[in-house]
């Protein structure tokens, strides 16, 4: 779901007036205004602090896909050639793509090696600026079954 859609029901659900959120985010009332039409959109950090000040999941206010992905490095499966990767057996495992996890191996050993191996692509896919990347991937990452285990 948008930002849009789910910025006015989270800050509702808190009890907070646009002007109430707009001073604890540090924006005016009407940059809340703006990002609840959808006229403009929050930053990946702004976001990050509206989700903190609203006590929602980043993700909750992220407009993400629901598909499949990558559950090292948050790649949908359905990106062109998104391979998955395989157990030691060499069956395929649903969980993780060939980049990150290779014959029953993970590939990243920290989140900041994926980071740093992935913002570059994300970057040249989406447009967004390799600074806006790295902070998404550092929103997303913690959320993915991997490293919610490690």
């Amino acid at each position: 779901m948008a930002i849009k859609d789910v910025l006015p029901q989270a800050r509702k659900a808190k009890g907070l007036t646009q002007e109430e959120l707009a001073r604890k985010v540090f924006v005016t009332r009407q940059a809340v205004s703006r990002w609840e039409t959808g006229e403009t959109t929050p930053s990946i950090d702004m976001t990050k602090l509206l989700a903190s000040v609203l006590d929602v999941p980043v993700l909750h206010l992220l407009d993400l896909p629901h598909e499949p992905a990558c559950q090292c490095c948050g790649t949908p499966f359905t990106v062109p050639h998104m391979e998955k990767g395989t157990d030691a057996d060499g069956a395929e495992n649903p969980d993780y793509c060939k980049w990150c996890y290779d014959g029953g191996e993970f590939t990243y050993k920290t989140m900041d090696d994926v980071i740093e191996t992935s913002a570059p692509y994300l970057v040249e896919a989406t447009g967004m600026s390799l600074d806006d990347a790295v902070s998404f991937m550092g929103a997303l990452l913690p959320t993915l079954g991997h490293w919610k285990e490690a």
